[in-house]
């Protein structure tokens, strides 16, 4: 007995390394997201081969060594698991977007090792256990999933509930009738109540027939129990894309004790599928990522998580005290019944019901052409006509060149979203409507489209620290703005549109200027019809190019609003609806083929965003959108990304598209900010960044009323659309002539300073200096408002 109890405190010390190394595996991925480079395939091969190595030699030492028949089982349990969380390591090599595809082979993988393990003689029970009481355990730990958590698509919950089946049939062909029938007699002896050989002839059904409160039925349940949790974490640990497995390494574990007091493989099978569901089906493994902060995806998986946890540790307790094993088949079955019954009513009612898989996006191969466009500038009806001309050509080639695929997505019965912009169609389908769409002539590529799991209740909505802007705007005052004002030159005439988080429409710094009417918001998300922002970060974004209170650069322009990111993400069907929205506003509920209206289409475009692989873009996703939205003669300006201070860091679409402004980011010094993305021309992003602006402690405003300093290129962005906006009010003239307006913004900017490498920032933080070259960090130089001597 004392071998099994010092080999229960081994097991603890390897859950201990293996929930260490899954989490340095999860943590590794989200710091390369982070750092916005290409995560290497060979983290988790290497995490996976450490865990085997770490758990997988002493389990193997406990299988051959020792001479006690339950301490050799122990062994063999804890080995075959940790081959478990080898494979599923191994498997996390297939992308996270592809969690179809992922839960898929894992659920082969797993039930192909179960019928493997199935090949062994095992101790056969002559009844098969209480499944029933089982089932209910199950349903009541995966409870708060089913409130607290939402499914995605069809085929992904098809393939969870096999994945999670296929886990619950391993882990009672791990722990199947010799495990526990080898318990059982070592348990007796060391209570007195018979010898501790295998002929002792204490069956796996006298398992059951142990009277409660008796050292032996306490032993049954923590001793075993401890072995049944230590395998079942490490089973949990391959389980799942990067992150699930974290949940699920604490919800299956406190179900050793629960299955011990069960006491048969069937049972433990049924236990341990139900409780995977959770972690498996529902949440995504993509949004568990730092990217989502607040009372996101991630911290609902961590309330479910945390009281799954709690479910298990009360259970194990109430089912260690009671004789659960004598339980009535049929008392067992009727409540099992009724607890299914609850579940099913309780995720109708308290969950969010329904499919929330991923779409795809369908890229046309025939784009339009830009060639023998109208290239007026100036304001009035000429630009309006220009405007009109890019607006026409678009929506015809798409009509045009969709018409045979909308036909057959008509047939098939697959609900669409065709675009213009881009020539494309967001259409709803899994896996096998990719591969089908893909094979078509006709289609250049087909990239996924995220759709993010809805979650409990409301967003709150995020607030700055202070409730006045105070005086000391040295943000505006680096780029010349007061110097404009004093001339009367405040952006009067020009429209700015913000595709971003939103707009506090109502707050003192932007209600003056909104320019209103039908067709000047616009919330694909949401569907809210006046400017709302709960992020608060297109609020600041906003604020700071036409804010009143002294927080913007171009107080006297107007603006309008779109919504493209939700709790901080994007898709490329988003981005390109807000994009289409600049381009042609449409009234609430409008048709954005038939209902645009270019002639209102705003001046300039401010983009603090950036699209990412994790959500759905290629380096070339939205390039015919902005090439199309520069033919138009629109400024569009974009954020250079917070990748720095990385040469070669600006990476994601739209930041290095020739026809945008890429904007990169200066402190009060002047200098380049470490977290501004660096160009380099030998990559992807030659020319980049065009230019500098402030976006480090900025000052704007926040949602109610509220101000707050925020760091970003997001924040420099906005400063390059209000000095725009100030040089074509100073000088209509300009409007729409981008290449002129380049050469101005490049001919009035100052020199931003450098640091040697190994100098310090006010911030405290290494300066990168400038070992990508001035040029690769600050584009011109920082942005200055081009006024004319007077």
């Amino acid at each position: 007995m004392g071998a099994i109890v010092a080999a229960s405190f081994l097991g603890v010390a390897l859950v201990g390394l293996a929930l260490f190394w899954q989490a340095a595996g999860w943590l590794a991925d989200q710091i390369f997201l982070q750092l916005d480079v290409p995560q290497p395939w060979w983290i988790w091969v290497v995490v996976a081969l450490i865990l085997g190595v770490l758990a997988g030699v002493p389990s193997l030492l406990l299988t051959v060594i020792p001479r006690s028949p339950a301490v050799r089982e122990t062994g063999r349990a804890w080995l075959c698991a940790t081959g478990v969380a080898v494979l599923g390591g191994l498997l996390r090599i297939v992308p996270d977007p592809q969690n179809e595809a992922y839960l898929l082979v894992l659920a082969i993988c797993l039930a192909a090792a179960a019928f493997w393990l199935r090949r062994r003689p095992v101790v056969a029970s002559r009844t098969p256990g209480p499944v029933g009481l089982a089932i209910v355990a199950g349903l009541i730990v995966v409870s708060p999933w089913l409130v607290l958590g939402s499914l995605g698509g069809a085929l992904e919950t098809v393939l969870a509930v096999l994945a999670a089946a296929a886990a619950g049939w391993l882990a009672s062909s791990i722990l199947d009738g010799t495990f526990w029938a080898t318990f059982a007699p070592s348990l007796a002896a060391s209570s007195g109540a018979g010898s501790s050989g295998a002929g002792s002839g204490f069956s796996v059904e006298s398992w059951g027939e142990i009277r409660p409160g008796t050292v032996i039925q306490r032993n049954r349940v923590v001793v075993p129990g401890l072995v049944a949790g230590v395998a079942f974490a490490l089973i949990a640990a391959g389980l799942g894309a990067s992150g699930s497995q974290l949940a699920a390494m604490f919800v299956l574990p406190p179900l050793g004790f629960a299955a011990a007091a069960l006491g048969s493989s069937r049972p433990t099978g049924w236990l341990v599928g139900l409780a995977a569901l959770g972690p498996l089906a529902f949440v995504d493994p993509d949004e568990i990522t730092l990217f989502l902060l607040g009372r996101d995806i991630p911290f609902w998986t961590l309330v479910a998580t945390a009281v799954s946890l709690a479910i298990g540790l009360v259970l194990a307790l109430v089912l260690g005290l009671l004789p659960v094993r004598r339980t009535p088949r049929a008392v067992g079955w009727s409540l099992a019944a009724l607890v299914v019954l609850a579940s099913i009513s309780l995720y109708a009612v308290g969950g969010r019901p329904g499919w929330h898989g991923e779409r795809l996006f369908v890229v046309m191969k025939e784009q339009a052409s830009l060639a023998g466009l109208p290239t007026t500038t100036g304001p009035g009806s000429g630009r309006d006509a220009r405007v009109a001309a890019v607006y026409q050509r678009l929506v015809q080639q798409a009509e045009r060149t969709q018409a045979d695929l909308r036909k057959q997505l008509d047939r098939w019965g697959l609900s669409y979203t065709p675009y213009y912009l881009v020539n494309g169609i967001r259409v709803d389908g899994g896996p096998l409507v990719r591969q089908w769409l893909s094979a078509r002539a006709d289609v250049d590529r087909v990239l996924l489209d995220p759709v993010l799991r809805p979650v409990p209740g409301s967003l709150e909505t995020h607030h700055g620290p202070l409730t006045s802007p105070g005086a000391d705007h040295w943000n505006i005052d680096m780029v010349g703005a007061p110097a404009a004002w004093a001339r009367g030159v405040t952006g009067s005439g020009i429209v700015i549109g913000s595709s971003d988080s939103g707009a506090d429409g109502t707050h003192p710094a932007l209600a003056e200027n909104f320019r209103g009417g039908p067709d000047s918001w616009y919330d694909p998300w949401n569907g809210t019809t006046q400017p709302t922002d709960h992020d608060g970060h297109g609020t600041h974004t906003m604020a700071t190019a036409v804010g009143h209170e002294g927080v913007g650069v171009a107080p006297g322009a107007q603006w309008i609003g779109c919504v493209n990111l939700a709790r901080n993400m994007g898709s490329p069907s988003h981005y390109l609806d807000c994009l289409q929205f600049m381009l042609a506003p449409f009234p609430t509920g409008g048709n954005p083929f038939a209902d645009g209206h270019p002639e209102r289409a705003p001046n300039i475009l401010t983009n603090s965003w950036g699209c990412p692989e994790i959500e759905g873009c290629d380096p070339a996703s939205l390039r015919p959108a902005i090439d199309a939205l520069a033919a138009a003669g629109i400024a569009v300006v974009v954020a250079a990304g917070n990748s720095g201070p990385r040469c070669g860091s600006i990476s994601d679409p739209p930041s290095t598209y020739a026809s945008a402004i890429t904007v990169a980011a200066v402190d009060v010094n002047g200098r380049v900010a470490d977290f501004s993305s660096r160009g380099d021309s030998s990559g992807g992003a030659a020319g980049k960044p065009d230019i500098a602006a402030p976006g480090q402690d900025v000052l704007s405003a926040m949602p109610g009323g509220t101000y707050e300093k925020a760091d970003g290129t997001s924040m420099a962005t906005p400063h390059v659309a209000g000095v725009i906006a100030l040089l074509w009010s100073q000088d209509p003239s300009l409007i729409g002539d981008l290449a002129a307006t380049r050469r101005r913004l490049a001919s009035a900017a100052r020199p931003a300073t450098t640091s040697s490498p190994n100098s310090t920032s006010d911030s405290g933080s290494d300066s990168a200096g400038d070992s990508c070259g001035l040029a690769n960090d600050v584009g011109a130089g920082i942005a200055q408002v081009p006024l004319p001597p007077r």
